[in-house]
């Protein structure tokens, strides 16, 4: 007879959640997911991947009918707030009911309330109107995070304001203040600048997104100056202040001595994991000072029966590589065989314009003394980049000198997240650039960008082996 309730409980039904528990069903297995915000989908659906790329998709669709009127970003009239929750809404009620289907599809059950541990096997969960315990075998810690809050400066959800508070806008700002220039702080200052607004973006370091490769974020700054985004680099924020009257503004001063006065202050500096409600003191687990949680190559925690797995670890914190996560550490308490997530995986940056890369980039390969040559495919050299009104954009490959294979996929416009996993099967299958020189591709595509890098990469390959050829 079993000796737990389940044989699996996930704490959170988000990407991790959801995943490790169908993994769990699909072998057999009780699988419970405790939830403490309805319906399902965690942060990922209900305040921050799928309502921000929603908002997103909602903006470039906004914008492309303006333009189709002849009306340029400036001068055209500016959805509503409403307009704009509307056409999310609509997203993210859609994909519940595909997610809540999916559970019940796969027998997985849910129970509402906040988890915390009693034991090692045992969780408290208290809703609304009662407090019950349950028991498992394995117990998954992924409840996701939350938006980090900087010290000292009040968040009011108006005037300042994180990423969360976005959808409860009662007004589209005219101008505004972006502290932080990360993923989510870039994603978020180009919607608005593509809705008109004039953006500034505050961040202490000199140069943002550094991971990216240098061509594709000198490329994305770029295009934000030519939207009126403003870059105020190298720069601490020393405090903020409000104003009621006439109108709400917010008053951010820098250490610099600068100061800066827009309708809006938002704050995207970091995010924190959700784990301090869930007592993990009773079990023995620690965590970092932003809540984080270690766990080992399989995903245990310090306590053998007890996983983590998506932003609760921090990097990468996608969603895609946390139900990855929660997939392995399924598959490992139970027994399945499974290969390790590879190092290298894609990442998307849903900025306006779009980027997405895998593998290595330009300075890894020189720091690292890999010999490699590139390949450059620009939109404007594409029928279908015009088509697309996307003449900016850019494909590029890194390709080893010597061997011709692939070493980095690295895209910025229409398109990127989507086109990149063409070149994600050839990256990790090994392959190189024989494949895109002998391989035929649709036109007119963007995916044609592939054998045109190609092309480029390989006449600058034989015109070094020319030179060599002549000078020996």
């Amino acid at each position: 007879m079993p000796t737990h309730d389940y044989d699996l409980v996930c704490i959170g039904s988000g990407p991790a959640g959801q995943r490790a528990a169908v993994q769990a069903t699909k072998v057999g297995k009780r699988a419970l997911i405790v939830e403490r915000d309805p319906p399902v989908g965690g942060a990922c659906l209900q305040t921050g991947t799928i309502p921000s790329k929603s908002l997103r998709e909602a903006v470039q669709a906004i914008t492309a009918e303006n333009a189709g009127r002849g009306l340029v970003p400036h001068a055209a009239p500016v959805p509503t707030t409403g307009e704009l929750r509307s056409r999310v809404a609509e997203v993210i009620e859609a994909e519940a009911r595909v997610q809540v289907e999916q559970l019940r599809r796969n027998r997985v059950a849910m129970h509402i309330g906040t988890a915390s541990f009693v034991d090692e096997h045992t969780l408290e969960i208290a809703a609304p109107e009662s407090t019950t315990r349950v028991s498992a075998d394995n117990i998954l810690i992924a409840v996701g995070s939350r938006p980090a809050r900087p010290d000292g400066i009040e968040i009011d959800g108006r005037t300042v304001l994180v990423s969360d508070d976005l959808l409860d806008l009662e007004s589209q700002p005219q101008r505004i203040v972006v502290i932080g220039g990360g993923v989510i702080g870039l994603e978020l200052a180009s919607m608005f600048a593509t809705l008109g607004a004039k953006v500034t973006v505050v961040d202490q370091r000199e140069r943002l997104l550094e991971f990216l490769d240098d061509e594709i974020s000198d490329e994305l700054i770029s295009q934000l100056r030519h939207q009126r985004v403003t870059f105020r680099l190298g720069e601490r924020v020393e405090r903020v202040t409000t104003v009621t009257e006439p109108h709400p503004q917010g008053l951010v001063e820098l250490e610099s001595g600068k100061s800066i006065v827009e309708d809006m202050v938002l704050f995207s500096a970091g995010r924190e994991a959700n784990t301090d409600s869930l007592n993990l003191g009773a079990i023995g687990v620690g965590t970092d000072t932003h809540g984080r949680i270690t766990v080992d190559d399989a995903y245990r925690t310090t306590t053998p029966n007890v996983y983590a797995a998506g932003d609760v670890l921090g990097f990468p914190a996608l969603a895609s590589t946390s139900a990855e996560q929660g997939r392995l550490a399924a598959c490992h308490m139970f027994g399945v065989a499974s290969r390790p997530m590879a190092d290298r995986f894609p990442i998307g940056i849903y900025s306006i314009p779009e980027i997405s890369m895998i593998g290595a980039n330009e300075a890894e390969l020189t720091s690292d003394r890999i010999p490699y040559e590139t390949g450059v495919a620009r939109y404007s050299e594409l029928v279908r980049g015009q088509l697309l009104n996307d003449e900016k954009g850019l494909v590029k490959m890194l390709f080893h000198r010597d061997t011709g294979r692939l070493l980095g996929v690295h895209i910025i416009g229409s398109g990127a997240t989507e086109l990149l996993h063409v070149g994600q099967a050839v990256f990790i299958l090994g392959g190189g650039l024989d494949y895109f020189l002998e391989n035929v591709f649709n036109y007119p595509t963007l995916a044609e960008a592939y054998k045109v890098a190609a092309l480029d990469a390989a006449n600058k390959l034989q015109a070094v082996a020319r030179f060599r050829e002549r000078s020996v």
